[in-house]
């Protein structure tokens, strides 16, 4: 194994083709990525005419680093303009976005694109370690456990609403969960909530809800406020390279953070049914509810930035081993990429551990050197972008709104969409002008769907006895300690709270 794992990094990196193939990759995931709507999917869907007929590992390679770097940029425009590009991107969006009003854009930057190549790397040493004992880990998920997972993710909104503010975040997660119900019922196939509106009956979109409740209200305040997004001036914040790697330094700092969170999310990714938007805000979650203050998160802290990031690119890893090895898909994306797969003859299934070894281990190198060539890429660049955050928001704020606004048609090509984009950008507005908060929103909408179809599905095959499965004990008595935690620390008086926070 360890010869077919060098040889295939030593033909890749010694082949001017290959590495033209992933500079090219690199460079059209990076501009997916930073634009709102278009997503790994079609950007996949896209490409495919552009591979057929090429070489099997080329190829595969070709669409592979595409998709892999697509998060490593998602972050610019979550962190620059708080516009997310999709689900994943929002969780970046509640501390990286007020780290760039604060003058310190260059420090969530830096912090972000390094984070994002750590994860997509240990995402990919993960796949690598998990081969051996790939089956056990992947077959012992089923909708039980799905549905149990679902409800972890929504007890973080315990934590990501705060002291003050728990009973807001419990409503605003619960409003999300009520939405998360429009569309076809799982069970009997009505459509519910949606009445002939055709566009409703696959749900509300998801890039539309994202940019609804972050991107325009944030554009709204700043028109209304007036002046740049940073509140600071460019002389006053003294950006320079200096400050970006200050932001580069923070992931080193957090080191334990950082690995913590990539395992997560690779381990998240591998399960399919979950979803590619839940590593991101598992992880996020999983920072907060850590974290000896809590109540810095929101407000511009970068381990904030940097727990979504790591989790949402070590997702790839995990995603990309159910995919090749037992042919299902675990996420959307990856239902696209094995198309592709399929069509450059790639059959996925167990024999991909006997016979093409030699792929699996290309693979695998695709998405670590792809990785550190956007992270290099990204880190050049990102000294002038960041200034962008100094310009005039009455410049800055019509061209945000209009990529907002493609975005939310572009991701399903459904008009339609642009009422809802209206109609919830008003609620997001009013939230974000009451100050109640938004994170509580996008997991209730992300989670609720997964519960719901999980919970159906559970009890169709083992009516409530799922809850006796042992995987299920293990998960509920998690919740139990995630919720009597959330409960301790927010009742406990704040002179508590005060000590620990200063404490060494």
């Amino acid at each position: 194994m360890l010869e077919t794992m060098f040889s295939s990094l030593t033909a890749m990196l010694t082949s001017p083709y290959m590495m033209g193939l992933m500079l090219l990759a690199v460079a059209i995931g990076l501009v997916v990525g930073v634009t709102p709507g278009i997503g790994g999917r079609l950007s996949i869907a896209l490409a495919i005419p552009f591979v057929f007929g090429m070489e099997m590992i080329p190829g595969a390679v070709f669409l592979l680093t595409m998709h892999a770097v697509n998060g490593t940029s998602g972050q610019i425009s979550s962190i620059m303009f708080g516009v997310p590009g999709d689900g994943d991107d929002a969780a970046t969006t509640i501390d990286g976005y007020p780290m760039a009003k604060k003058g310190e854009a260059g420090r969530a930057l830096g912090a972000s694109v390094t984070a994002s190549g750590v994860g997509g790397i240990i995402g990919a040493i993960v796949f690598a370690v998990m081969i051996p004992v790939l089956e056990p880990v992947v077959m012992a998920f089923s909708p039980a456990e799905f549905f149990l997972l679902a409800l972890l993710g929504i007890t973080f909104i315990a934590f990501l609403a705060g002291r003050e503010q728990i009973f807001k975040g419990l409503i605003v997660g619960l409003f999300g969960m009520m939405l998360a119900t429009v569309g076809m019922d799982p069970y009997t196939g009505t459509p519910r909530f949606a009445g002939d509106f055709l566009f409703l009956w696959d749900g509300l979109s998801l890039i539309t809800t994202v940019l609804a409740l972050f991107a325009i209200p944030e554009m709204i305040a700043l028109a209304v406020k007036g002046g740049a997004i940073s509140t600071v001036s460019a002389e006053t914040a003294k950006y320079s390279y200096r400050q970006l790697f200050e932001g580069v330094m923070e992931v080193p700092r957090h080191w334990w953070l950082a690995i913590r969170t990539s395992i997560i999310g690779a381990v998240v990714g591998m399960i399919p049914g979950l979803g590619s938007s839940a590593a991101a805000w598992f992880c996020y979650g999983h920072a907060v509810q850590t974290s000896k203050t809590p109540e810095r998160f929101g407000k511009g802290a970068v381990e904030g930035v940097i727990a979504p990031e790591t989790g949402s690119n070590a997702r790839e890893g995990g995603a990309l081993l159910p995919t090749l090895f037992f042919g299902i898909p675990a996420s959307s994306g990856m239902a696209v990429l094995m198309g592709a797969f399929l069509i450059l003859g790639i059959q996925p299934g167990p024999t991909m551990l006997t016979e093409r070894l030699d792929l699996v281990w290309t693979l695998i190198w695709a998405l670590v050197v792809g990785n550190l060539i956007a992270v290099t890429f990204l880190l050049f660049i990102m000294r002038w972008v960041a200034l962008l955050t100094f310009v005039n928001g009455a410049m800055l704020v019509p061209f945000i709104v209009v990529m907002a606004v493609v975005g939310s048609y572009v991701s399903e090509g459904q008009w339609q969409n642009l009422i809802v984009l209206v109609v919830l950008s008003a609620i997001g507005y009013g939230l974000l002008r009451f100050n109640w908060p938004r994170a509580p929103f996008v997991i209730g909408i992300v989670l609720g769907k997964i519960a719901e179809e999980s919970l159906h599905k559970a009890l169709e095959l083992w009516g409530l006895r799922f809850f006796t499965r042992p995987l299920s004990l293990i998960l509920i008595g998690l919740i139990v300690l995630t919720i009597a935690y959330a409960v301790y620390r927010n009742v406990r008086p704040p002179s508590t709270r005060a000590q620990e926070t200063v404490a060494p």
